[in-house]
């Protein structure tokens, strides 16, 4: 037999199947047997790393090999892990393509800043000093196959992105609403520190910075809280007059006939219902009645104590509310709390207006006039909050107070009641079901805390320009938007609670607080799963998995890169993601 043999090489071998491209590394041997070319496959190298496969076909090639006593230098290490997660799940989850169906330089640019929002948040030039090859942070530039990135480059790309808004928002929407879902509806603010620009006004600040303008932003999210789109008003704008732009945008651009719209008692008013809601075909809503309408409904003995000796829910009919349903709630965890929290703060309030009676009527250097006394006395009921509750009487010399023990049972009379009004038919949405949805916009308020403060820090916010500071807003939710699908695949290793519908099936009400499942409870309890892994926050593990290296090295001539050995937790995240480490 005439055989003639080969060096042994590293083949690569591309095949298509069903759309998909695949890539398979075999180690062959060539030869040639009688006039023939030959292969023998010796061993499957797919599952090695890329930079191990290279190194291999290097060596067979002739490169000198590793010597680790000598000529062996590791040159840099990089952060990856955490990388390989936001990256891995932001295309798994199909953001990428939804971003830009085409591959691009603007797309690479605008998935950098999502995930670099995700794994260290800070500003636009921070960002780019971090992606910048002599100052990189991380491997995101690497993975990206970004370099030599001008700045400029990275506002351009927020200028691309926010053009791209629409378009993107209604991939979302087709992808995540339906017609008939709950649609949840929330407004946040964050204060502006930056240049005033068009958008930015004083309002209420929800951050408690009243020296500052501000911004105000509308979130849409499914009945889940995953986040489908947002919108930036003037900083001065009511939560109200958000409303008619979110319906039209749900009923036009994203071409739902019916929707059920799920928003809190600020939001959707009274007149918003009948000015913008009630006569749309195929529009519900659910939100909740105001105080002053449920102390109404006291008085007029539509709510009565009665109502709850069985449940702790009710449903009730009122002229007031024709064609609507509402649903009156008692809570007597949060009434006990109510009491506690008004108990101490009239004693508080008691304690501070007695110093301002004895400053009055002590002998020496007396407390005088009435503009000085009711500037003390304003002082302590601004805060307290409890002016409502006592009578004053103010002299020139003379100050005395009393409690109005009428407002204060009237106002107990209300702990713990809370009524959720519905145009939804009881037949398509029973009581609970009505109940569980107003209460499940408690995920965009967790979604607003973690896009503020928690996670992605919103603010502080420096652009000048106003379709930055709405491109920024975008970009913030777009993390969310993964952020959210990070939470959800890693619920088991993180202190949520991953099998809260097993927990549901044990509540007695669905007015009580929401229980914890026995996997929850054994988290909060030891700090480890059943399975013995570590519990942590999201971004602690996020920091866990920067400690998954890329580190390059060279040896005499030749140049590689080796990941450090992923630990146990680590292979564990990576699997909950079904991702692979690479």
């Amino acid at each position: 037999m005439n055989r003639k043999r080969r060096a042994v090489h590293v083949a690569t071998i591309t095949s298509t199947h069903k759309g998909k491209t695949y890539q398979s590394h075999l180690l062959r041997r060539t030869y040639r047997e009688g006039g023939k070319v030959k292969h023998e496959t010796l061993g499957n190298l797919s599952d090695l790393p890329l930079d191990a496969i290279d190194y291999i076909r290097k060596r067979l090639r002739g490169a000198p090999p590793i010597d680790p006593d000598g000529g062996f230098e590791i040159t840099r290490s990089l952060p990856h892990g955490h990388v390989a997660a936001v990256l891995g799940t932001l295309r798994k989850i199909g953001l990428e393509t939804a971003i830009g169906s085409k591959p691009s330089r603007e797309r690479d640019l605008v998935v950098a800043l999502i995930a670099s929002r995700i794994i260290h948040p800070g500003s636009k030039l921070a960002t780019f000093t971090g992606l910048c090859p002599e100052t990189a942070q991380s491997t995101l530039a690497e993975e990206l196959d970004l370099s030599e990135i001008d700045s400029k480059e990275i506002y351009a790309s927020l200028d691309w992105l926010l053009e791209r808004q629409s378009r993107i928002e209604k991939k979302l929407s087709k992808k995540h609403l339906a017609d008939g879902t709950l649609v949840l509806y929330d407004v946040s603010s964050s204060y502006y520190t930056g240049r005033t620009s068009g958008l930015v006004k004083r309002g209420y600040s929800r951050d408690g910075k009243k020296a500052f303008p501000q911004i105000v932003y509308g979130l849409l999210c499914n009945r889940d809280g995953c986040p489908v789109a947002v919108e930036v008003f003037s900083g001065n704008t009511a939560d109200p007059t958000t409303l008619a732009s979110q319906i039209k945008k749900l009923r036009q651009r994203f071409a739902l006939e019916r929707v059920v719209l799920v928003g809190d008692r600020g939001m959707i008013t009274s007149r918003r219902i009948d000015e913008e809601l009630r006569d749309v075909e195929g529009l519900d809503w659910i939100t909740a009645l105001r105080s002053e309408s449920i102390r109404k409904l006291v008085s007029q003995q539509v709510i009565q104590p009665s109502l709850f000796d069985e449940r702790d829910l009710a449903e009730i009919t009122s002229d007031d509310f024709p064609d609507e349903r509402l649903i009156v709630c008692r809570n007597p965890i949060l009434a006990e709390e109510r009491a506690r929290k008004r108990r101490e703060l009239l004693q508080a309030t008691e304690q501070e207006l007695n110093k301002i009676v004895e400053a009055v009527a002590r002998k020496r250097a007396p407390l005088r006039g009435e503009g000085k006394i009711g500037l003390r006395v304003g002082r302590v009921l601004n805060k307290y909050k409890m002016a409502k509750h006592f009578k004053l009487e103010i002299k020139q010399d003379q100050f005395t107070y009393q409690r109005r023990e009428e407002k204060i049972t009237e106002e107990a009379a209300l702990d713990g009641l809370y009524v959720i009004r519905t145009s939804m038919d009881a037949e398509a949405f029973r009581s609970e079901e009505t109940v569980r949805a107003y209460k499940s916009l408690s995920q965009v308020e967790r979604a607003f805390r973690r896009m503020k403060t928690v996670d992605l820090e919103i603010r502080p916010i420096f652009h000048w320009k106003d379709d930055r500071i709405q491109a920024h807003v975008f970009l913030c939710m777009l993390a969310y938007y993964v952020e959210w699908h990070l939470r959800r695949d890693l619920k088991p290793l993180l202190f949520d609670d991953h099998e809260r519908e097993s927990a549901e099936e044990t509540r007695s009400s669905i007015v009580t607080p929401a229980p914890r499942s026995k996997a929850a409870q054994h988290k909060d309890n030891k700090k480890k799963t059943h399975d013995g892994y570590p519990v942590q926050s999201f971004r602690s593990l996020l920091k866990d998995l920067g400690t998954l290296c890329r580190n390059y090295a060279e040896a005499q001539s030749s140049e590689f890169s080796i990941l450090t050995k992923p630990t146990r937790l680590q292979r564990r995240v990576f699997d909950l993601l079904g991702l692979a480490i690479a």
